[in-house]
């Protein structure tokens, strides 16, 4: 028999018994989406994660109070630290050759008025670097002006979204505003860029360093940017900043340095390995598929004992009958493959076209990896049968037994 003849009966014997190859399909087109969908949700999971990180700027350093090798926890969760960063810690660190930009940061919470009309939003405190640093944009208007860190002007940034719900239709730009109980003149609006790390870019203000501690009555500072002039760079400076840190803090060395590479690279690995855990997880049912495909080929050759027999009569190998059972079960794995295919992109395409904040991704792999195990495990749980069909004897098969 050719190979078109293997089909030709394949093909006829799975619309003979409908029910029980559609419900066979269905199991394996359900096992193929779930692995495409979750490796999507894994794979759309980790680029979120990445881009949040890689929206904080490039070749950035981030120092926070506090060693989290002696305190047990994961920055930002450091527990309670020996020596606060002061600001003229961030200037000191500045003045490295190896850091380009600067930008320390206190934040806090205070309410933010413009006549009657008054809100409470998160209050960031930072310097003129701060905009290159982060990669912000202005929609109008001017940034914190550069000039001594240590001197807090009275000017404030806005949020778009903050703006809109102050000042509506009328120009925000040189109006005062009050923030907790002191006065800012607005010279600036951001523009909206959604959400970054949980903080909405729209509804917070940027006032001088200087000023969010007097506003907030605390020298400390909740962290200091740090911008190196090339990737290579960021071992040597970050070096460069402990030493610097160590010689203000009496030779303690009471920081921790992150770079922004190393919490890249740690959040991919992590989510990777989720994405292949999920994914395993999933392929999990291809097999239970398989069992069914097992089944029902079984059923197969009990019912076509006498078409065996009569095959093998005729002169069929049992090579030939073999290739008969086995073309039938991958016929079954294999359309129910590109079924869950079908399905599995639908879905992505559906939740993308519908929710704009997360985006599933699927990865190159994963179809290729879903069509390999299903294929594969049509022909491991189809081999049983299709043994034992090509090892009936002739003379008992045609008799029906």
């Amino acid at each position: 028999m050719r190979l078109e003849d293997d089909l030709r009966i394949g093909v006829r014997s799975l619309t003979t018994q409908r029910a029980r190859a559609g419900l066979t399909l269905l199991a394996m087109a359900l096992g193929t989406a779930a692995v495409v969908l979750l490796s999507a949700l894994g794979e759309g999971s980790r680029r979120y994660v990445v881009d949040e990180l890689a929206q904080l700027g490039t070749h950035l350093l981030i120092v926070l109070p506090g060693r989290s090798e002696t305190t047990g926890g994961p920055p930002p969760l450091l527990g309670e630290t020996p020596r606060d960063l002061t600001l003229g810690d961030a200037i000191a660190i500045g003045g490295a050759r190896l850091v380009k930009r600067f930008a320390p940061i206190v934040i806090g919470s205070a309410p933010v008025s413009f006549g009657s009309l008054s809100r409470e939003v998160t209050i960031l405190g930072s310097t003129s670097d701060f905009l290159e640093v982060r990669q912000l944009e202005l929609a109008r208007g001017r940034f914190l002006p550069p000039g001594d860190p240590e001197r807090g002007r009275p000017t404030a940034v806005l949020g778009e979204a903050l703006s809109q719900e102050l000042f509506g239709r009328q120009q925000a730009l040189g109006r005062w505003i009050r923030i907790g109980d002191r006065r800012f003149r607005v010279i600036g609006i951001l523009a909206n860029e959604g959400e970054s790390l949980g903080m909405d870019l729209g509804d917070f203000a940027v006032i001088p360093v200087a000023s969010a501690q007097a506003l907030f009555d605390s020298p400390a500072l909740f962290r200091i940017l740090v911008q190196a002039p090339s990737r290579s760079a960021l071992p040597e400076a970050k070096e460069a900043i402990r030493t610097i840190v160590r010689g203000r803090h009496e030779g303690e060395d009471d920081v921790t340095i992150i770079t922004q590479d190393a919490l890249l690279s740690t959040f991919d690995r992590i989510l990777n390995a989720l994405t292949l855990a999920v994914t395993g997880i999933a392929a999990v049912s291809l097999m239970v598929a398989g069992v069914l495909i097992m089944n029902v080929m079984l059923v197969a050759v009990s019912q076509r004992t006498p078409e065996v027999g009569l095959l093998k009569a005729l002169g069929a190998s049992e090579r030939q009958i073999l290739g008969l059972f086995l073309t039938e079960a991958l016929l079954l794995a294999g359309i129910g493959t590109v079924t869950g295919l079908l399905v599995a992109f639908c879905g992505v395409y559906l939740f993308n076209s519908q929710v704009e904040a997360f985006r599933l991704a699927i990865p190159f792999w994963a179809p290729m990896a879903a069509v390999a195990v299903s294929l594969l495990t049509g022909l491991f749980f189809g081999l049983l049968p299709a043994l034992r069909a090509a090892r009936l004897d002739p003379v008992v098969a045609l008799s029906g037994r």
